[in-house]
């Protein structure tokens, strides 16, 4: 009894040696997949979370929420001005394609930045911007708006923002593109950059004394462009200059006569420099003022007051508008104000 006792006892312990032989790959099988169940559920929630995390909405200039996804990679803007704020807001390579004029010197200030780009636009359809499959089109709303809604029937994120005429709609601006592009902080970033950057040309200014301040009109390819309410105008304030145009009462958008232009009798004429690649005959437009006889007695031209800024710098109305202000001081004030040419405000790290 004894004896059979201890052999099915033996026997039992050699059938749960051999179950258990048999169990444990098993069980290790079991257990590598619960765990790959597992991590695999944990990557889901961290995607999940990382998606939800990365997802933002901006609403724009119209009033319009626009749901972003995720930051944008492929991003394309439809103004010159436009694109240079985005230029200092995210890398070159996180843009589809820039304006055609801004690799043209005369016109840009950011044409070693704007050479990192592949892409080039000049007023594109509808079809030619979503072949560039951008994942964001940034559109100022002096600008061929019919585009948007279809753009947005495509799928495509659109911003408007405004086309901005002075320093407060410039930073204002500033501000919504770098929330469109998923980078607020950078846009904080560039408009106190912005802000630093006039406070030291005005702690120049305030060293003219009010009665030495001077006018000046720009004589521009846009012959209706420079009055009050524009850029320039503004500019010209903050450069401790005269606006001729404006202190005459002429508005932006509208001409400016030759009886005008002698009424207002500015210290310093702004000349054109811009030729549109061969296609605008700088050297007839500046005749049509400088050998025009009832011009003459202008302080100006008597005194030889004849200055080309550079426009990449005073039509400029993105971040950079500050070396507009400088480079307005520079050309009136002399050499205190000096700046190199392609100054550029960025608030990408290095």
């Amino acid at each position: 009894m004894l004896h059979t006792w201890r052999e099915k006892e033996h026997s039992l312990r050699g059938f749960q040696r051999v179950n258990r032989t048999r169990l444990l790959p098993i069980c290790g099988l079991l257990l590598v997949c619960l765990l790959t169940f597992m991590l695999a559920g944990c990557r889901d929630i961290r995607q999940a979370a990382t998606e939800q995390d990365t997802a933002y909405e901006v609403t724009d200039a119209q009033g319009t929420v626009v749901k972003m996804p995720a930051k944008p990679q492929r991003i394309l803007t439809l103004s010159m001005s436009t694109d240079e704020t985005v230029l200092g807001l995210v890398p070159p390579d996180k843009m589809a394609a820039v304006n055609d004029l801004l690799d043209d010197p005369v016109s840009s200030n950011v044409v070693p930045l704007a050479r990192q780009v592949k892409g080039r636009i000049k007023d594109p359809s509808v079809e030619e911007i979503a072949a560039l499959q951008p994942d964001l089109v940034i559109v100022p709303d002096w600008g061929d708006l019919t585009r948007v809604a279809s753009l947005r029937d495509l799928g495509i994120p659109v911003v408007v923002c405004k086309g901005a005429r002075n320093l407060a709609e410039i930073e204002e601006t500033v501000r919504l593109i770098a929330r469109a592009v998923g980078e607020p902080e950078r846009g904080d970033k560039l408009v106190g950059m912005m802000e630093e950057k006039l406070a030291a040309i005005q702690e120049k200014v305030k060293a003219i004394p009010e009665n030495e301040r001077k006018s000046v009109v720009l004589l521009s390819l846009m012959s209706t462009y420079g009055g009050s309410g524009s850029s320039f105008d503004d500019a010209c304030k903050y450069a401790g200059v005269i606006n001729g145009r404006a202190r005459a009462g002429i508005r932006d958008g509208q001409e400016m006569s030759k009886e005008q232009l002698v009424a207002i009798n500015p210290d310093v004429l702004f000349l054109p420099t811009y030729n549109n690649h061969g296609n605008y005959d700088v050297a007839s437009a500046r005749d049509r003022y400088l050998s025009d006889p009832s011009l003459q007695t202008l302080r100006a031209i008597r005194e030889e007051h004849l200055m080309e800024p550079d426009e990449a710098y005073i039509y400029n109305c993105s971040q950079d508008f500050v070396f507009g202000v400088q480079e307005i001081a520079y050309r009136v004030y002399g050499d205190a104000f000096h700046q190199e040419a392609g100054e550029h405000l960025s608030a990408v790290d290095d």
